[in-house]
């Protein structure tokens, strides 16, 4: 790769395909699935509501994830959550 003598240079990202599983807070064995021990479900509470959270143990450390968040499986194997618009701005759906 070609580096500009500044510090500032612009890049484009790698056209590389990930697994990818949508939070929904109803698919808890889907995600389970998805991404073994590098999920974690805690059942917490608001208002007397009752609803179960996830939290991904990522390689930066461990991330809430809310519903709606996409779940990616990275190139080396790790999970992280993505916000919904980042996820469309950034990926398609391929399969």
């Amino acid at each position: 790769m070609e580096k500009t003598n500044t510090m500032t240079n612009i890049a484009r990202k790698k056209p590389v395909e990930v697994e990818v599983c949508q939070w929904t807070g109803k698919n808890v064995d889907e995600i389970k699935n998805f991404c073994g021990h590098s999920a974690n479900f805690v059942m917490r509470q608001d208002g007397g509501i009752w609803f179960t959270t996830l939290d991904i143990i990522t390689l930066e450390g461990t991330h809430y994830a809310d519903f709606g968040d996409y779940i990616i499986k990275g190139v080396k194997g790790e999970f992280y959550p993505c916000k919904p618009d980042i996820f469309e701005k950034t990926y398609d759906i391929v399969r």
